[in-house]
């Protein structure tokens, strides 16, 4: 199914959008991140298993707000492409994957003399690439996604009214059932973690009023790209 998923994945790659050529790459802040040398690597340096949770955590954080100001306007919200560019989430998260990407990546896409995609190496640096490696990898499994979609509303509500001070229900319980949820959600590359609405809205959860509603909005904000 993998091997299928990455045919599909580059048979489309003649019809990326013709305006991705115009997007003017916005620089990516890496601090925090290890340095990774000058020399460009063929293998994503920031996984789990290789740096650490926390370096981990930090590179998908990072890697979000990398691919929203330079990849969202083509490959969609949430890395949920429309059709005209590739859908990243079946880029398989292993080596291959790694190098089909950050070729990509540095080097960028041209057609019969068309930019269909830009060069971000030079300009964003391997940090940043790898950073958004990491957050493209971790995109959580549709149909995963799909079967928890009633519990993670309920939970969104329940959050919504704990959020204005209305709500009577026990936050601590409801940060270890998204706990729960997130553990189960599995992603599109095959990476063993998925960064998932679940997931950021159970980091919220602090018993505080403001991160309820920072809970509930990361929930809306997943179901809705799901949907």
């Amino acid at each position: 199914m993998k091997t299928f998923a990455m045919t599909a994945l580059v048979s489309v790659l003649p019809v990326l959008a013709l305006a991705h050529g115009d997007v003017a790459p916005q620089a990516v802040d890496t601090t925090g991140l290890p340095e990774v040398g000058e020399e460009w690597l063929t293998e994503n340096p920031y996984r789990a298993e290789a740096a650490g949770e926390e370096v981990w955590d930090k590179a998908v954080k990072i890697g979000a707000s990398g691919y929203n100001q330079n990849c969202a306007r083509c490959h969609g919200l949430e890395v949920i492409s429309g059709g005209l560019a590739p859908d990243l989430r079946f880029l398989e998260a292993e080596e291959y994957g790694d190098e089909w990407f950050i070729e990509r990546f540095r080097h960028g896409y041209t057609q019969n003399g068309t930019t269909k995609m830009p060069a971000f190496g030079e300009l964003l640096g391997q940090e940043a690439a790898w950073a958004i490696r990491t957050y493209v990898e971790t995109r959580p499994d549709d149909d995963s996604m799909a079967g928890v979609a009633d519990e993670l509303k309920g939970l969104r509500d329940q959050l919504d009214a704990l959020s204005t001070g209305s709500g009577d229900a026990d936050g601590e319980a409801i940060k270890a059932e998204l706990t729960e949820i997130a553990a189960g959600i599995e992603t599109m590359s095959g990476a063993p973690v998925a960064d998932s609405a679940a997931s950021r809205a159970a980091a919220f959860i602090d018993g505080s009023e403001e991160g309820y509603r920072h809970a509930a909005e990361a929930l809306t904000i997943g179901l809705s790209a799901a949907h």
